[in-house]
């Protein structure tokens, strides 16, 4: 698990955004209080990662270093490089190859959001398998607009297709993707799609052939939200600000998350919180410190 590879997939012109978009990264827009990029790259750190490439535009990507830096600040290690065009998500894996180079890598999607009890040990668990792939599957009423999971009587995977017309489950295959060092051929080698896109779908289509993809089915529990559209940004940021306002605990806070998986100490979070304490995020991150004291 300690060296498996992150990739942050936040390319493309967010065309259903638009006019949001028009002028910046959709990863890079609030989702209540933080940076839509936050909230997937949390996800991979509650998976134990500590080693990630974020992949974006040429114009966006100076953007995302400016804002996470080389993650030297979290006790991790940040990487950068440039998708001139989407070309489909497993393309990550061919932009992203010399950086997975031999090891095991996850890739999450920059606008996908994962929150719920219960969730990281799932991702620990798809962080310790070392041979094969880990899907993660969700139930949604609408699975036409996604990857689709079947299951036999076992409930193990029995097809998967991308946006089928007539999906044959309610199971979507959600934006997170856990893979063997395999995946870097598998990706070399697909050929574009009817849509001209190198399809995520091929991919987790080749190791259910090979008998080798583990497809996790997330409970009610657990919340998964795609913020694609208008409509998707807003729920995900109601969504968001509804918890924190009840519980008093934030989401995806990326300096909370280091803190916890031990990538830095209390110390590290107190300097990172200083410059903010000025607003509820900072003052935040200073009062975690002093109630776990």
């Amino acid at each position: 698990m300690e060296n498996r590879k992150g990739i942050i997939l936040a390319g493309g012109a967010g065309t259903r955004l638009h006019p949001l978009t028009l002028t910046i990264s959709k990863q890079l827009l609030p989702v209540y209080d933080k940076p839509m990029i936050y909230y997937p790259l949390s996800a991979l750190m509650l998976a134990g990662i500590r080693d990630v490439l974020v992949i974006s535009t040429p114009q966006d990507l100076p953007r995302f270093q400016m804002l996470l830096g080389d993650g030297a600040q979290l006790g991790m290690s940040f990487h950068y490089a440039e998708q001139a065009r989407p070309e489909g998500l497993a393309q990550a894996f061919v932009i992203g190859r010399t950086f997975v180079g031999q090891a095991p890598s996850a890739l999450v999607l920059g606008d996908n959001i994962f929150y719920g009890g219960g969730l990281r040990p799932l991702l620990e668990d798809a962080a310790g398998r070392s041979s094969g792939a880990t899907v993660f599957a969700y139930h949604v009423k609408d699975p036409g607009r996604y990857g689709v999971v079947e299951f036999d009587d076992q409930r193990r995977a029995k097809s998967i297709e991308e946006k089928p017309k007539a999906p044959k489950s309610s199971h979507a295959v959600t934006g997170l993707y856990f893979y063997d060092s395999d995946v870097l051929d598998i990706a070399a080698n697909l050929r574009p799609s009817a849509r001209g896109e190198l399809e995520i779908t091929d991919v987790n289509a080749m190791y259910l052939k090979r008998g080798k993809l583990h497809v996790t089915v997330l409970s009610r529990g657990i919340a998964w939200l795609d913020t694609g559209d208008h409509e998707a940004l807003l729920q995900a940021a109601s969504y968001v600000a509804a918890l924190e306002q009840r519980q008093g605990l934030k989401v995806g806070a990326i300096e909370e998350v280091a803190w916890r998986m031990g990538f830095i100490d209390a110390a590290q979070v107190e300097r990172l919180a200083v410059p903010l304490k000025g607003n509820p995020y900072g003052q935040y991150l200073l009062a975690i410190l002093h109630e776990d004291s």
